[in-house]
């Protein structure tokens, strides 16, 4: 029996990588200062950062990292408060990387989140980066009153798993009282698209500098949009109403 199509109600926003080139001049940076900070020889070049992205989370990423290295703390508890130290130190110089403007909103986002704000669209943060990135981020490219623009933020503290799991999307859902079809998840990374697509979330993928080469996970119900094609509103509710025809006809 066909599915019933659902009408676009909420945007569901990814950060690092889809709102904002983050994670090679924003993140990688940050990360390296506080190895500097912490008097550690460390150093993530572009490449070897790139492929810290298949693991998700910093702290995760500063552990996965650790595990290779015959300079890191032996002992598992040790590992564990050093990658803590050092994501907080890096969270910090994150925050001073963006308020000096260092990391730009990509092509089309902010017009988009202002339109879709005006329309009387829904809009959720759905990440598992840290609040505080999210907040430091957000505060320098929409002004100190951005969260009056997304009726739920979830980010890495709401959530006992990071993405590909999709608990960070079911928990937006269940907090937007939404069922997934309702719903449009922007995302730039295999990981987002991964977790979106768990969470039956149709999906628009517009791939960052570290997932170019990427494209729509199997199985996942998605869009891909190349990196530097532009997006406004009117694109998403077409993409939305376009895969809602796609799964109906499932």
């Amino acid at each position: 029996m066909p599915q019933a199509q659902h009408t676009l109600e909420a945007l569901l926003w990814d950060v690092d990588g889809t709102v904002a080139e983050t994670e090679r001049d924003g993140h990688r940076v940050a990360f390296n200062q506080a190895f500097e900070a912490a008097g550690l020889p460390w150093h993530w070049d572009v490449a070897h950062y790139g492929a810290l992205l298949e693991v998700t989370g910093g702290r995760e990423r500063l552990l996965a990292d650790m595990a290779t290295r015959g300079d890191a703390p032996h002992r598992a508890e040790d590992r564990e408060a050093l990658a803590r130290h050092l994501h907080a130190l890096k969270n910090e110089r994150y925050a001073r990387l963006v308020e000096a403007g260092a990391i730009a909103a990509r092509p089309g986002v902010l017009e988009v989140m202002r339109e879709a704000r005006a329309a009387g669209l829904r809009q959720a943060i759905v990440t598992t980066t840290s609040r505080s990135n999210v907040q430091a981020l957000f505060a320098r490219l929409l002004g100190d009153d951005w969260a009056a623009g997304f009726e739920v933020v979830c980010c890495g503290e709401d959530t006992r798993r990071k993405k590909p799991d999709p608990e960070v999307y079911l928990l937006a859902l269940q907090a937007l009282g939404l069922v997934p079809a309702a719903a449009l998840a922007i995302e730039d990374s295999t990981p987002g698209s991964q977790a979106a697509g768990a969470a039956g979330v149709p999906l628009l993928l517009r791939t960052s500098v570290y997932f170019h080469d990427d494209g729509l996970p199997e199985g996942v119900v998605g869009w891909l949009c190349p990196p530097d094609a532009p997006i406004d509103l009117a694109l998403l509710r077409r993409v939305h109403a376009e895969l809602g025809r796609v799964t109906a006809q499932a």
